[in-house]
């Protein structure tokens, strides 16, 4: 029994697989570069995007906003006047706690791709499932608010190897909690040794200049970039 369900989990992560090599085939071919943003729920996503999408020098930015319900998220988005297109996953889904490849190509066709640069998937909050479902990104920021404390990186591994850059937010609040920021740190290199990071502030604009540097060039795609084009970050 045990090998069947291993068995299953491995072909519908196959299946996955397949449809994210297609939907980053329609990116690449469109020019557009991807970011998969994912954190716990509460992590501060949504406030770290409102600070950057609206001032990212010489790239054209997008979002697509993952959520099981409502569009509060977007809405906050959308007011600052960037295209925001809505994808939620209960209604069609069953409510699933992350977003998928099929899901994001069920999306393409309200993806405005030749008006944009770069396309920042804001993946429904969880700390498991959205690490383990490519959706044809070019790379994955991960954000870990140091409120949930020093040993998310031990209890949720997968979550932090699988990025590129770990976001650490709502540093405004270290004199005010038991937070070991070192200890945090430390964890986070015993997972993921050497891993990009950058201590921001939402509220305060710390670090943010430093994430929107790198945003910049993750949406700068280079010259002749086009169809089967691997750049990464």
């Amino acid at each position: 029994m045990h090998r069947t369900k291993v068995r299953v989990v491995e072909e519908a992560l196959d299946a996955n697989n397949t449809i994210a090599h297609a939907n980053r085939a329609d990116f690449d071919r469109a020019g557009v570069r991807v970011v998969n943003f994912m954190s716990a729920p509460g992590a501060g996503k949504t406030a770290l995007l409102e600070r950057v999408v609206r001032d990212l020098p010489g790239v054209r930015i997008g979002v697509l906003e993952g959520d099981v319900q409502g569009s509060m998220d977007s809405d906050r988005l959308a007011a600052l006047h960037v295209p925001v297109t809505q994808l939620n996953t209960d209604p069609s889904f069953g409510g699933e706690c992350h977003l998928d490849a099929n899901m994001v190509r069920s999306a393409l066709p309200e993806l405005p791709l030749d008006e944009i640069d770069l396309l920042v998937i804001e993946n429904v909050g969880n700390l498991v499932c959205p690490a383990e479902f490519r959706v044809g990104e070019d790379a994955r920021i991960m954000v870990s608010s140091i409120t949930e404390g020093e040993e998310k990186p031990l209890k949720y591994p997968l979550m932090f190897r699988a990025c590129e850059l770990v976001l650490i937010n709502k540093v405004d609040l270290l004199p005010h909690l038991d937070f070991d920021l070192d200890k945090f740190l430390y964890n986070l290199d015993s997972v993921h040794p050497g891993v990009e990071r950058i201590l921001v502030s939402a509220k305060t604009g710390e670090g943010i200049d430093e994430w929107r540097g790198w945003l910049a060039r993750m949406g700068a795609v280079p010259s002749g970039a086009g169809a089967g084009a691997e750049a990464r970050v």
